[in-house]
């Protein structure tokens, strides 16, 4: 970028392209640009940019350089939708690669925790930590129910004229309604230059379950041995909150938080706390023993 990326703010900060493998990728990025490592923002089933939440974009963008993009076929990216988690890790990779990164952290959030964890696994050498939220292993239970779940509320939104996410991310207690209605104004905020939207529903089927990874065989986890914060909800309905829970167990350097009377998105209902956990997580140094381990096993 030509302008100081730290003076914008997520609602501001404009949306570019980078051209790799035939895809052309929809971005944005901004944050300090101080040596350290950037974070890589992988969202959930069907989202764009804009379905981040501004206050965890701009509480992490204080201290470190924020980069998220759309995957292929979705929002303004060009290409086709992806039909596995394999895939849809390859293209980051290509996306991670064509701006030049080298070491990245990354940060994943339902369908992105499952993409950050494979991007683990085949590239192990590009990661330094990674932060996942209302995601699973492989094959966890109850997530191959996922587009049935998300089917039957994207109808309720559309018959009560709200936006799924309220009851697809939120509890129904009036915690989780308070939560939901502020989540949703937050990610409206954008007024300039937003996204291209998706039809949620369309999207949805082209990235069901058989294909993005919740009916795929269980897999070896702990050779993913980078930092990782995992965190949900305490009552996740899309990944229900039990995977979380295994996942953090497989995990063999990872740290557990469950927000309690929240769902999928347990983070955005508890966002303060949230940044601040992340922000910790993040500036804490990786175990020397950890990093020879790592290292000689990348080489």
């Amino acid at each position: 970028m030509s302008v100081q990326t730290s003076l914008y703010q997520w609602t501001t900060v404009p949306t570019e392209f980078i051209s790799a493998d035939g895809i052309s990728f929809a971005y944005r990025e901004y944050g300090q640009q101080n040596g350290g490592t950037p974070i890589i923002f992988l969202n959930h089933l069907a989202a764009v940019l804009d379905n981040w939440d501004p206050r965890i974009m701009d509480g992490i963008a204080k201290t470190h350089y924020v980069v998220a993009f759309d995957n292929c076929g979705v929002g303004a990216s060009t290409g086709r939708v992806a039909e596995s988690i394999e895939q849809m890790a390859d293209d980051a990779i290509t996306f991670i690669e064509a701006k030049g990164f080298d070491k990245v952290d990354l940060f994943g959030f339902s369908m992105g925790g499952m993409i950050s964890q494979e991007i683990a696994m085949k590239k192990p050498s590009l990661v330094r930590k990674m932060v996942i939220s209302g995601t699973g292993p492989a094959g966890g239970e109850g997530i191959a129910k996922v587009n049935r779940v998300a089917d039957r509320e994207f109808i309720k939104g559309l018959l009560t004229c709200q936006d799924p996410k309220v009851f697809l991310f939120f509890t129904r207690s009036n915690n989780g309604k308070r939560a939901a209605k502020a989540f949703i104004k937050r990610i409206n905020e954008r007024t300039e230059n937003p996204d291209k939207k998706n039809q949620d529903f369309s999207v949805s089927r082209s990235t069901s379950p058989k294909k993005n990874g919740a009916t795929k065989k269980p897999v070896d986890l702990s050779v993913i041995k980078h930092p990782t914060l995992v965190a949900n909800g305490e009552h996740d309905r899309m990944v229900p909150t039990p995977n979380t829970h295994d996942l953090a167990k497989r995990l063999p350097n990872s740290q557990l938080i469950i927000y309690p009377d929240a769902g999928h998105g347990g983070i955005f209902q508890y966002h303060k706390d949230f940044v601040k956990q992340t922000l910790d997580f993040l500036a804490k140094k990786i175990n020397f023993i950890w990093a020879c381990q790592h290292l000689n096993s990348v080489t």
